[in-house]
């Protein structure tokens, strides 16, 4: 298979199955309704599993804009396919909502709310702060793109790394995922968000542009500072860009700290 048609479905599994785990606990008269969070986590987890074994041995199953330009940055990647990847990967994000939309399609009109429509397809903050969301999305990304390199240095029995990596799907959705909703993947957010914006759903109001800049943004940026921080405290390889990049993230942080000191006043 080519390996950006592998990223494609890999993502496009990755996303329905995510996705559809969004739809089945919270649309209205589905079996699984108001599950809760726990549900919805194990799901995403086992989503990214079942896509890094459908095509793993082929393109390496990034399915992750984030995890892409990460290993670019560290130089485990060509930056010549990243570009096909991240195209890839969000068609494959907006071909899995399609997908849920159909296998849901009678749940669309029993729910009236539109944001929980929109919920099922894309992120959004609990409490809205620009700098705290790109914050929580900057350092869930890190976590999954740091953890998924110290996870790789490690040896296991063939085939059971897809599900350590669904592991900590898991871990980041319960511990990290209740400020955002834990794209910590652009085309996770994006190619459903697209979706959302296209299909004739009943009822659906608005894809929320306005926020949709920080699931990507956020991820991109943690991406690269995981990739790069791994170097350096495990390669000892400091380069300008873990520099600069940690600068950025500083300044990010110093912003969300200053934005909720003025949202206290």
């Amino acid at each position: 298979m080519n390996i950006y048609l592998a990223e494609l479905i890999g993502t496009a599994i990755l996303v329905y199955l995510g996705v559809g785990a969004n739809a089945s606990v919270n649309l209205k008269e589905s079996y699984a309704y108001n599950s809760g969070w726990i549900i919805i986590s194990l799901g995403w987890g086992l989503a990214v599993t079942l896509g890094v074994y459908a095509v793993g041995s082929i393109s390496g199953a990034h399915l992750n804009p984030a995890v892409t330009v990460g290993l670019a940055m560290a130089g485990d990647f060509p930056w010549s396919k990243v570009s096909g990847y991240i195209l890839s990967q969000i068609v494959g994000g907006i071909f899995g909502g399609i997908m849920v939309w159909l296998h849901y399609l009678p749940h669309w009109a029993k729910t009236e709310e539109a944001e929980v429509k929109l919920g099922v397809f894309c992120t959004s903050p609990a409490v809205p702060s620009t700098y705290a969301n790109i914050l929580s999305e900057l350092l869930g990304t890190f976590t999954l793109v740091f953890a998924m390199m110290f996870i790789g240095a490690n040896q296991f029995a063939d085939g059971l790394n897809p599900l350590i990596i669904g592991g900590l799907i898991v871990i980041i959705g319960i511990s990290l995922g209740g400020t955002t909703g834990y794209a910590i993947n652009p085309a996770r957010d994006l190619g459903p968000r697209i979706a959302h914006f296209i299909l004739p759903i009943s009822g659906k109001g608005k894809s929320d542009w306005g926020y949709s800049w920080i699931p990507v943004v956020g991820p991109l940026i943690g991406g690269v500072f995981g990739s790069l921080t791994y170097l350096t405290l495990f390669k000892a390889q400091i380069s300008i860009a873990f520099w600069v990049t940690l600068g950025l993230v500083v300044g990010i942080i110093v912003m969300a700290v200053l934005e909720q000191k003025k949202d206290e006043k």
